[in-house]
């Protein structure tokens, strides 16, 4: 190939050579070595900018090729884009190494965000401390923005100068105090950061105070059944006080053994539950209330069997299909593939509405059912 040819975008149909195995000792070995690896999915990469086009932005990435950020992608960093020029180095997530018309395909949205919970994880570990704005206030605790991503502050993870001095635990009063605070600079660090959840828990204690949390956890273990206190509940979860100062999480998969979505329609701040110990660890109590209930699994064989037929309440549509609850945490999928659309599934089988099925798969030990749709469906108009 001369100087002046152009090398084929990563993804190519050109024939790629075969894999070469060298004996470690060999001379070659070291150079087989430093061979980069090509990048996958998911992967953050850097590169320069060579080509901005209409919705389009090209970047070099040696030696795999060229990187095209397009449509939606596109779209999606328009605000960062706009101010790019020729030359700019730029990092950004591939989401398909082997895109369209051979190029790989990246994102500088998904990167950003990357790259933001991998800067929570560092600071969790470094215990960085930030000085945020308190945007809101319930009666659990505080809410604080961190790189545009919404936290929760506990109440029980303030401190002593800030933390609500209610003698006889009135919430009203407390949500007061906490009120109080809204609009102030906290200075804060991130104590845990979930990606997947999109999870930020956030302190404003101080070393001493976690000194103090740690005595207080070291009398409790594993195992321990414990009456607490609704101080939050939050998309993911219900926080739980055990005693003054020492709260943990009721995580929502905790909750109870049916499906829930919104754990403010189970429990309220200021509830009186009881809660089992199943993790302590750096710090942090993680608490179960439905391992406080019999799973209904483990006694479910004996009322049900593989081809019965049963009413079933749907509950929920996934990419999958829909699933139907049978009684309180039993529930079985209805696969997509009975219906010729997913939308003819959700025509026929209504959120909340009762249905018969037929057990197809049973396998209560694994907590695994498929269901039948053993109904009409409905007449296309």
């Amino acid at each position: 190939m001369s100087e002046d040819a152009v090398a084929a975008p990563a993804g190519s149909k050109e024939k790629a050579p075969g894999t070469l195995f060298v004996d470690p000792s060999h001379p070659m070995a070291g150079l087989v070595d430093s061979i980069p690896t090509p990048p996958s999915s998911g992967d953050l990469v850097e590169g320069t900018i060579i080509a901005l086009g209409r919705g389009r932005l090209y970047v070099n990435l040696p030696p795999f090729g060229t990187g095209l950020i397009y449509g939606r992608e596109y779209l999606n960093a328009a605000d960062v884009l706009r101010k790019a020029n020729m030359g700019d180095t730029i990092t950004a997530k591939v989401t398909d190494p082997a895109g369209r018309e051979g190029y790989i395909e990246l994102s500088l949205k998904e990167a950003r965000q990357a790259a933001i919970w991998s800067e929570a994880e560092q600071a969790i570990a470094a215990q960085t401390t930030y000085n945020l704005t308190v945007e809101d206030a319930n009666k659990g605790g505080l809410i604080l923005s961190w790189q545009g991503i919404q936290g929760f502050l506990p109440a029980s993870q303030l401190s002593g100068e800030h933390y609500p001095r209610v003698a006889d635990g009135d919430k009203d009063k407390i949500l007061s105090e906490l009120q109080k605070l809204v609009g102030q600079l906290l200075p804060i660090r991130i104590i845990t950061a979930d990606a997947k959840e999109g999870k930020l828990i956030f302190s404003e204690r101080t070393g001493s105070e976690d000194e103090e949390k740690a005595s207080l956890i070291d009398k409790y273990q594993v195992g321990d059944v414990l009456a607490g206190e609704v101080t939050g509940v939050v998309d993911f979860g219900v926080f739980v006080k055990l005693e003054q100062g020492l709260e943990g999480l009721v995580h929502i998969s905790e909750l109870d053994w049916g499906l829930v979505e919104d754990p403010r329609a189970l429990f309220s701040v200021g509830d009186e539950v009881k809660v089992k110990i199943i993790e302590i660890k750096d710090g942090k109590v993680s608490l179960s209330i439905k391992a406080l209930k019999e799973n209904p699994w483990h006694t479910a064989g004996e009322r049900y069997k593989k081809g019965m037929e049963v009413p079933g309440v749907v509950i929920k549509y996934n990419k999958h299909g829909a699933l139907a609850s049978i009684e309180e945490g039993v529930a079985g999928l209805v696969h997509v593939s009975e219906f010729e659309s997913p939308a003819e599934l959700r025509e026929t089988l209504e959120l909340g509405k009762s249905y018969p099925f037929k057990i197809s798969l049973f396998e209560p030990k694994d907590q695994r059912m498929t269901l039948s749709f053993a109904g009409t469906k409905k007449e296309k108009k």
